[in-house]
This record gives structure tokens, C-alpha cells and sequence, in this order.
């Protein structure tokens, strides 16, 4: 069997799970300038889509719908929501705490899940969720490596429910350190809670000692566990990567239904070998380079078709801000070949949407705006001081360079509207923000009380 035939009969298995309940509503988008983002498709202005439920459609001029609610794009962008492919979003509180010798990533992080309780982790994945849409980003695909107990599993899935976002939520072990097994037990009965819109897959880790044959049996489990189900799996492989990489391929890992994470360094025979096997894989530009996992330059992978982005944890990369990931891969990338030309700015965006999508399994239902395909869109206002000047033509270098998240107008996600008039819909912002920001102090001072 093929690989590409094996991808397509994983994605299928993947989605026929489950269905989740549509919302009852009618949205007709007029007039704005639509990005589809689709392989071959060219961006179509004064056009208009119609949203029935949490589907898009139609896509044409002039539309009709006389229940349907308006909303004016014109002068607009109307474009595929952003697709953050790898995220922790668990370490929202522990925002502005990785800055120095004494406050790497790893040390501090580790130190901090320690005191999380499941309230701490429900306010900082739904408080981190609400900051990717309000950056314009619909889906997640959440790597959550901080479960000590099923109530600490559960508090992670209802909030990403809660919050309205498309997410896969990786189901990980208590801590990095991969001594203990996951609950495979706990997964399959979140399992059946899972909607078509909040789906489970497994955040795996390989032994951190490569040699050890107990820590791979349970590793082993772990993974023919998530095969079995229908589970998409993600990996990180870093640190010691080329290594990692290589047990992977020797182990015969590398799968459609597998997503490497990082591999910053990884050779070209281990690139194409992901390639051979239908496996994904997601970068993270601004989190790799800030904890020197080198330069991501995406010019190394591009061999690999199943190939996002993500943000790796809104704190450890700032902010939830897709816009920023964009740059800092694009200006790595000119810097190091010193060719202003370099990367393309359309291939940029298809790399956060589309190609996102198509990365962790989610390409048949988002990442463009077709028909048939679920309604999560963003709609990019560039009436604004960072985005004048703009004369015409071309508006992906634009939208690259120039947009922030506050350009983001509208956010649609499974044909709901979450974010309007620039503002998140139906959030007591105050109360979230208060809430949030006592878990991190409570946290903090958990955590120095005991040093």
C-alpha cells in the first residue's frame, strides 16, 4: 500500500470518530477580498460566502440568503484562520519567567507543572486559547505533557472545548522525563468525548536514554495504542535529534498518522525518509530559535510535504502571534541566504493554513476556504496606520510583513462567531484576565516557598 493511500485511509479513520453537533445559524460574508488558500486557487475579490451551520456553502457574487446574519468585508481580507500545528498551551501562566540563566525554559517549566492543579491548567489552556483566536488562529494542535491525574486531563479538554477553538488535543505523560506511562485508560474514555471539532490524539515521548529496552516497551504501548484508535501522535525530536531521529526510523515509527516536532538539525536522509513514510512535520520558528535550537530555516525542509507551523506555547514564544512566526521564519531565511527574495510570501501564509492543516491530519476539513470545507475564517481589516500604503496587487507580503493580530477583525471558527468588531464574543475579558494572572502569582509563589 502507498504511503499517500495509507495518509488518506488514517485521515478517514480519523474523522469518521465523530461528529459533533453543528450550530444552527446562517452567516453571509459579502464583498471582501477572499484568500482561499487552496493549491492552485487565485484569491477572488468582491466575493461573498455563504455559512450554513459550520460549513461553508458557497463561495460566489452576489449571494442571496435572507436569514442569513451579515457581515460587511469589504475593503477586507477574508482568509483561512491560521493553523498553529504544535502548541503547550498549559504554559500560559508562566509568561515572562524565561529570561535569563536562572530562568531557562526547561528548569523553570518543569519546576512550575509541579504545583499546577487542574483549575491552574484549565485557566491557562482556556485563557491561551482565547488569545490564539484573538490573533486569528482557529486551530491548535495542543502537545498537553502535563497530566498528573485524570482530573487534570479532563480540566485541559473541557477548556479547550469551552473556549470555541478547532483543537486535537495530544494527550501526554505527567512530566518530560517519559519514566512513566501514559493513561491510556483515561485517553480512550476522553476519547469518547471527542467532537469534530475537539479531537484526542497522543502526545508521545521516545526514552530519554535511547538504550533503554523497559522504556521502550512502554513507549512501544504507548504508540500501538494510538495506532489501534485511530489516535494522530506527535513527537518532538530534539536535544540529542539527529539520534532521536534515527531511533525513529529504526524502530519503524515514521508513519502517515506520526508528526515529527523540531528536528532542527535533522540530515537530509532522515527528511526523506519522513517524507517516504507520509509522516508530518511542524517547525516552530520563534520557540526553537529562543531556547538555541539553532536556526530554522525552512529552505532545509522543504522536501516534506506535510509541513506546518505552530507557536510551541504562547508564553515561551511571547504571544499567540502567528503574524510575528511568519516573519521570523522569512527573515531567517532571506538573512542566511542573503537574498531579499527569499522565502515567498504566498508560500509563507500556505505554510500556516493550508499546509498546517495537512500536517496534523486536519487538511480534509480546514486550512482553506471551499466549499464543503468547515467555516473557519479570519477576516484581516488593513485599514489601519501598520497597514496603509498599500497601492494594490498582490496583498500576501502585505499581510506577512505589515498585519499584528489586532488587524484581525472577525474570527469564525466551526461556523460560530467568536471574535467581532475586533472584539472576543460572549468573554468577561476582565474576570479571565484577574483569574489568570492570581493561577501564575499562586504559582510562583508555591513554587519559591519550597526552594
Amino acid at each position: 500500500m502507498s504511503c499517500k493511500l495509507q495518509a488518506v485511509l488514517f485521515i478517514a479513520c480519523f474523522f469518521s470518530a465523530s461528529v459533533s453537533a453543528a450550530p444552527q445559524n446562517t452567516l453571509l460574508i459579502r464583498q471582501g477580498y477572499l484568500l482561499p488558500m487552496t493549491a492552485n486557487g487565485q484569491d477572488q475579490p468582491s466575493t461573498d460566502i455563504l455559512i450554513r451551520n459550520n460549513q461553508i456553502v458557497q463561495i460566489g457574487k452576489n449571494l442571496v440568503a435572507a436569514d442569513a446574519k451579515i457581515i460587511d468585508a469589504r475593503g477586507k481580507y477574508v482568509m483561512p484562520g491560521f493553523v498553529d500545528a504544535h502548541n503547550h498551551l498549559w504554559v500560559t501562566t508562566m509568561r515572562g519567567q524565561f529570561r535569563n540563566k536562572q530562568g531557562k525554559f526547561f528548569p523553570v517549566s518543569n519546576k512550575l507543572a509541579k504545583k499546577m492543579q487542574p483549575d491552574d491548567i484549565w485557566l491557562a489552556m482556556y485563557s491561551g486559547s482565547l488569545e490564539l483566536l484573538q490573533s486569528g488562529i482557529t486551530t491548535t494542535g495542543d502537545f498537553f505533557d502535563n497530566i498528573h491525574g485524570p482530573a487534570w486531563g479532563d480540566a485541559g479538554f473541557r477548556a479547550l472545548k469551552k473556549s470555541g477553538i478547532r483543537a486535537i488535543m495530544y494527550y501526554g505523560g505527567p512530566d518530560k522525563t517519559t519514566k512513566r506511562m501514559i493513561d491510556l485508560t483515561h485517553l480512550a474514555e476522553l476519547k469518547k468525548e471527542s467532537t469534530d471539532r475537539v479531537q484526542l490524539g497522543l502526545g508521545w515521548r521516545i526514552p530519554r536514554d535511547l538504550s533503554s529496552q523497559q522504556n521502550w516497551a512502554m513507549r512501544d504501548k504507548e504508540y500501538r495504542f494510538a495506532v489501534q484508535h485511530n489516535l494522530p501522535i506527535q513527537v518532538h525530536v530534539s536535544g540529542d535529534a539527529r539520534a532521536m531521529f534515527d531511533a525513529l526510523i529504526d524502530r519503524q515509527y515514521l508513519s502517515p498518522s506520526l508528526t515529527v516536532i523540531h528536528a532542527s538539525d535533522a540530515l537530509p536522509q532522515q527528511l526523506n525518509a519522513l517524507q517516504k513514510s507520509g509522516g508530518g512535520l511542524v517547525l516552530t520558528p520563534v520557540s526553537e530559535q529562543r531556547v538555541g535550537y539553532g536556526l530554522t530555516l525552512l529552505n532545509h525542509f522543504e522536501d516534506v510535504e506535510r509541513q506546518g507551523l505552530g507557536i510551541d506555547g504562547n508564553a515561551l514564544s511571547g504571544g499567540a502571534n502567528m503574524f510575528e512566526t511568519l516573519r521570523t521564519a522569512a527573515l531567517t531565511e532571506s538573512g542566511k541566504a542573503k537574498d531579499e527574495t527569499l522565502p515567498d510570501a504566498r508560500q509563507l501564509l500556505a505554510l500556516a493554513t493550508r499546509r498546517s492543516a495537512e500536517s496534523i491530519g486536519l487538511g480534509e476539513l480546514t486550512g482553506t476556504l471551499e466549499e464543503g470545507k468547515r467555516a473557519d475564517i479570519q477576516i484581516i481589516n488593513p485599514n489601519t496606520l501598520n497597514m496603509a500604503g498599500f497601492g494594490g496587487g498582490d496583498p500576501a507580503a502585505l499581510i506577512v510583513y505589515s498585519a499584528q493580530p489586532e488587524n484581525v477583525e472577525t474570527v469564525i471558527v466551526d461556523g460560530r462567531i467568536i471574535k467581532a468588531d475586533g472584539k472576543l464574543q460572549g468573554i468577561n475579558l476582565e474576570e479571565q484576565l484577574r483569574a489568570t494572572n492570581a493561577s501564575a502569582k499562586k504559582l510562583l509563589e508555591h513554587s519559591e516557598s519550597q526552594m
